[in-house]
């Protein structure tokens, strides 16, 4: 899991005739992934599914959700009777989702509760909040007087963030509030000689391990459990030994890529794109300013964070309540600010700093909705409207069922990772595949708790690297990485942990985990 010097493998490599490569753009990738999404329409059949509620209980309350009948695939037909294809066309009028629509469609798709139209607004706004926050210039300044109290022991910094991140995702589903959070922690992180890839992995990665490997994370396990079901939170013990695995893998990682950039930061794979940060701290000095203002600024973004932990936990807000928290803390701030004179702050420029810090999410927004646009394609997550990402599950429940049992869990958690693509929702995709991968794992000898497993592993390890995953790209983005170097980086530190979640997965298996 030792990550590699990228000193010899820059973006642009020789090759044997002097022909240089280049990684291409995020957008170009996503562009040729929406070509062979749409070529894959012109073979694969349309298909649907008819739905059925289910109820659960988790902490005593009784809960019900919308899923497929597993046993009610059927293929969209002609008059004779057979399966007939939608292939997308280049361009569709009156809201279809053509081609060369998928870029307009995927942006506004979706509600303001996900993606993708919720995620970008949510982007927007908190992105221009923290512009209020930076413009004050307490971040830096507080971040220079926290280096010069703590000296000596900054080694503790990224520990206790890993883990608390990571708790936050395994205890409430944490997962988009990682983007405000790595606005603040990536100038720290970059002032301690560390860089932006080290703010993703102790922000968005941590939070994406603990989401995974939870024991109890309401979006994820306790809604397949309850889908499959399986008693809801049933074999915690076993989850949060998993979770203290997971934790610590990363945790090393982590601490060991961060070590060899703090020692060369040549050995950054960011280090270009970190010169964003360098540049805006060369003015500061452990000598400036930290008044009465700072300390109502500070106050004002740590009374929000519990504010927004509370509304998490116990009203279960989601992204339109959290963004506008953040929007209340953006006004709080400018108004102690411009009565402060932060930076000279006035009215005027409270307004200006807000559209500059989300014009900062404008370029992960974009990437937000084209990707979305990708399943879109596809003929979008419905289970009872007939498309290809039907016929696809469909399909993939057939061939697991074929095979042995262990090569049949083995498999559930393989595809569970490779349709995370398609659907990043946690709460998705346990919608669209545990009644169907539930009732097979018992035709296969699976147990269901295995069937879970499979799926929370699955489906939350991949949201670390897939260019679909909404609050992957904003983090990202707030981080000035492109999605290039995050692969180039992160794909040991992915192959680590899907040879690990195999052997848990095969190893519940044989020990009959139920």
């Amino acid at each position: 899991m030792d990550p590699v010097s990228p000193i010899n493998t820059s973006n642009e490599q020789a090759t044997a005739s002097g022909v240089r490569w280049k990684m291409p753009d995020t957008l170009v990738i996503i562009f040729f992934v929406a070509i062979a999404a749409a070529v894959l329409t012109y073979f694969v059949p349309i298909g649907s599914f008819d739905t059925q509620e289910v109820t659960y209980v988790v902490d005593g309350v009784e809960k019900s959700r919308s899923v497929i009948d597993p046993n009610s695939f059927a293929f969209e037909v002609d008059d004779a009777g057979e399966p007939i294809l939608k292939p997308v066309a280049l361009f569709e009028g009156h809201g279809g989702a053509g081609f060369f629509n998928f870029a307009f469609e995927g942006l506004v798709s979706g509600s303001k509760w996900g993606s993708a139209i919720g995620v970008i607004m949510f982007m927007l706004v908190i992105g221009g909040a923290f512009g209020i926050v930076m413009a004050t210039g307490t971040i830096d300044n507080g971040i220079l007087k926290l280096i010069d109290v703590t000296r000596g022991k900054e080694g503790l910094f990224i520990p206790v963030i890993f883990i608390l991140f990571s708790l936050g995702g395994a205890v409430f589903g944490m997962g988009e509030e990682a983007i405000a959070f790595a606005i603040i922690i990536c100038p720290l992180m970059i002032r301690l000689g560390y860089d932006g890839i080290t703010t993703v992995m102790v922000t968005y990665v941590a939070t994406q391990i603990g989401f995974a490997a939870s024991w109890m994370n309401p979006f994820s396990v306790a809604i397949a459990q309850g889908i499959a079901g399986v008693p809801v939170l049933s074999g915690a013990g076993v989850r949060f030994i998993m979770w203290t695995v997971f934790t610590l893998m990363g945790l090393i990682f982590t601490l060991s890529y961060a070590a060899k950039v703090k020692a060369n930061p040549l050995h950054s794979y960011s280090y270009q794109s970190d010169s964003y940060f360098r540049e805006n701290q060369k003015e500061a000095k452990l000598d400036s300013r930290f008044n009465l203002g700072d300390i109502l600024v500070l106050l004002t973004i740590f009374a929000t964070v519990a504010w927004i932990i509370w509304g998490v936990v116990t009203q279960a807000w989601f992204i339109p309540e959290i963004a506008s928290q953040f929007f209340t803390m953006g006004i709080v701030v400018g108004i102690i600010g411009v009565v402060f004179k932060l930076n000279k702050m006035d009215i005027n420029t409270v307004a200006v700093s807000f559209k500059r810090g989300a014009a900062t999410m404008l370029e992960p927004a974009v990437l937000v909705g084209c990707a979305s646009g990708i399943l879109l394609l596809l003929g979008g997550g419905d289970a009872s409207t007939p498309s290809v990402l039907n016929t696809i599950l469909s399909k993939a429940g057939e061939f697991i069922g074929q095979l042995p049992s262990v090569m049949s869990a083995w498999f559930m958690y393989v595809f569970q990772s490779v349709f995370n693509f398609f659907v990043t929702s946690g709460s998705g995709q346990a919608a669209l595949t545990m009644p169907l991968m539930a009732p097979l794992a018992d035709l296969v000898g699976v147990t269901r708790q295995v069937s879970v497993l499979a799926f929370q592993l699955g489906d939350g390890f991949t949201n670390i690297l897939v260019p679909t995953s909404a609050s992957l790209m904003a983090t990202l983005g707030v981080c000035r990485v492109d999605w290039g170097q995050w692969l180039k980086f992160i794909w040991r530190f992915m192959l680590a942990l899907f040879v690990v979640s195999s052997v848990i997965v095969i190893g519940a298996h044989y020990l009959g985990f139920s």
